[in-house]
């Protein structure tokens, strides 16, 4: 199925959660903000939050410094 991942149209299995696109982007799913359709999912249900055709994704790294 297609979705969008920041902007970027992508193709990924059906029944896709967001814990799968974070882990095919190779992100630590520890320092990531993902929204899907405008909603912010928390954290502890990327595993369980399945994805649909044409869903919009925002994908957000954190990163430290100062």
């Amino acid at each position: 199925m297609k979705i969008c991942i920041n902007e970027q149209s992508r193709d990924v299995p059906e029944g896709a959660t967001v814990a799968d696109i974070v882990e095919t982007l190779a992100i630590n799913p520890k320092f990531v903000a993902v929204e899907v359709n405008l909603e912010l999912i928390p954290r502890d249900e990327h595993a369980t939050h399945k994805l649909s055709e044409g869903d919009q994704l925002e994908v957000v790294t954190l990163v430290g410094g100062g």
